[in-house]
């Protein structure tokens, strides 16, 4: 009966035990529960010594019980009261995201781009603006930048056979100053000498003309001809004053072309003679991140213009030797003026040769008649043909390759902005910015390569969101 009676002392004691362990858990989650909310100041939370101090009473109690009575076992105790504080909810504060992440990335990268392009835009809108003030020192200088590319080799020649620099340069420039204005004197001497011969073969031309359009089936009368040239004769007589004052122009335009020409001289003096140093001083300009890259490209922008206005030139004598050989066997006047012309011309591609060849042909339908035309335009086609197949991919090579849509548009685009200035600058100015672009994109890629990485600042704007990963606080 001993034995029972202690047993289910130690049962009660346990049980007491266990409840009081529930009892202080609960109270403890439901602290948890209510600790966050402001303003409880933890008064719903029990204090662990309470639980215990319950838990050793309620020991307490079972042992007495155990001791004294068989059959009674101690009452649980009572948890003290948990107060449990008010629900209090958070106020919720409204967050607005970033403006650049709510626009799509396709627009930010496009308002991106369009701002750029505008200001590159006005940029050379007033470069444009700019060239047009001063348009004679521009044409003039680019013109001395192709003779100085013609005649640097020569100057190149002489200082390595002895001469000094200031003496070779003087020599070189003498001689083709010389040869430049010996060339333009015979084109003025001959077309001046051959004027009459072609006033008269013109004159008889028109008149095979007529004879030929009233014996056409086209039913032209000799009243509609005898009125179309009174129309003209009329238009002539009323036109006197604008004539006059086209002539006038003519005079500026004159005096105008007088001046580029001692410009160009001027220029092309000093670029043959202190090129190096005159580079160097506008190398200076160039901000020092950049500086390599552009030291780099320089020289092979000057291979390119040199490399252009040589093939340029090589080409243009073969064309205007066998156009002019063929329009002399054919019997047509003035074939060595026409020749020269064939020659200068030839500086402006494609178009020059197109205008070229047609006034050899107009020339020669007036005064040797359509057969020869015929001929002399079968000639100078096949001549382009073997220039623009075989003569420039040979003697140009890989150092200037332009698209023929490009060679088009800039001629075009020059001879808008510069008349026919700008179309001889067009092509070469387009060649040598090839050159550049090409070298500094592979260098670089070089540099980037070799761990140099990008030069200038990094991403920024709103087209950088996103774009690069925040560095790590190294204090942390």
């Amino acid at each position: 009966m001993a034995k029972r009676e202690g047993w289910l002392g130690r049962l009660g004691n346990r049980l007491n035990r266990m409840e009081a362990r529930l009892n202080e858990r609960r109270a403890e989650v439901e602290a948890e529960s209510s600790g966050d909310l402001p303003g409880n100041g933890g008064r719903g939370r029990a204090p662990a010594g309470s639980s215990r101090a319950s838990a050793a009473a309620a020991e307490e109690s079972g042992a007495s019980s155990a001791s004294g009575t068989a059959t009674a076992v101690a009452a649980p105790p009572v948890a003290a009261p948990v107060a449990h504080a008010p629900h209090l909810a958070a106020p919720t504060v409204p967050t607005r995201p970033d403006p650049a992440s709510v626009v799509p990335w396709g627009m930010r990268v496009a308002a991106e781009a369009s701002w750029r392009l505008l200001l590159l835009a006005g940029m050379l809108w007033v470069l444009m603006k700019v060239i047009s003030e001063v348009r004679l020192v521009v044409l003039a200088f680019a013109a001395a930048m192709l003779v100085t590319a013609m005649l640097q080799p020569f100057v190149v020649r002489l200082r390595r056979l002895g001469l000094p620099r200031g003496l070779a340069t003087a020599v070189t420039a003498i001689l083709g100053f010389v040869v430049i204005g010996l060339v333009g004197w015979f084109v003025v001497w001959q077309v001046m000498e051959n004027l009459d011969d072609l006033s008269d073969r013109v004159r008889d031309g028109i008149n095979e003309l007529k004879l030929w359009a009233l014996d056409s089936p086209f039913h032209v009368t000799e009243k509609q001809i005898n009125d179309i040239a009174k129309n003209l004769s009329e238009t002539i007589g009323t036109n006197t004053e604008q004539i006059t004052s086209a002539g006038l122009q003519g005079v500026t335009v004159l005096v105008e072309v007088l001046t580029g020409i001692l410009l160009a001289m001027f220029s092309t003096l000093f670029l043959l003679y202190d090129g190096k140093r005159i580079w160097t001083w506008a190398l200076g300009l160039v901000p020092a991140a950049a500086r390599a890259g552009v030291a780099g490209a320089g020289p092979r922008a000057w291979r390119t213009l040199t490399a252009y206005v040589r093939g340029t030139v090589i080409v243009a004598l073969i064309d205007a030797i066998f156009i002019g050989l063929g329009i002399y066997f054919l019997d047509v006047p003035m074939a060595v003026p026409l020749a020269v012309f064939i020659f200068l011309f030839a500086f402006i591609p494609l178009v020059g040769a197109v205008v070229s060849g047609a006034l050899a042909v107009v020339v020669a339908l007036v005064t040797q008649g359509v057969f020869t035309a015929l001929m002399v335009l079968l000639v100078v086609l096949a001549v382009q043909q073997i220039e623009g197949h075989v003569l420039q991919p040979f003697i140009l090579g890989r150092a200037v390759r332009v698209h023929p849509l490009a060679v088009v548009l800039s001629v075009a685009a020059g001879g808008m902005i510069a008349g026919i200035g700008g179309a001889v600058v067009a092509v070469p100015l387009v060649a040598v910015t090839n050159t550049v672009v090409g070298y500094l994109k592979a260098y670089s890629r070089d540099q980037h390569h070799l761990g140099a990485g990008m030069i200038g600042p990094g991403p920024h704007g709103s087209t950088a969101l996103g774009g690069v990963p925040d560095r790590e606080d190294p204090t942390a």
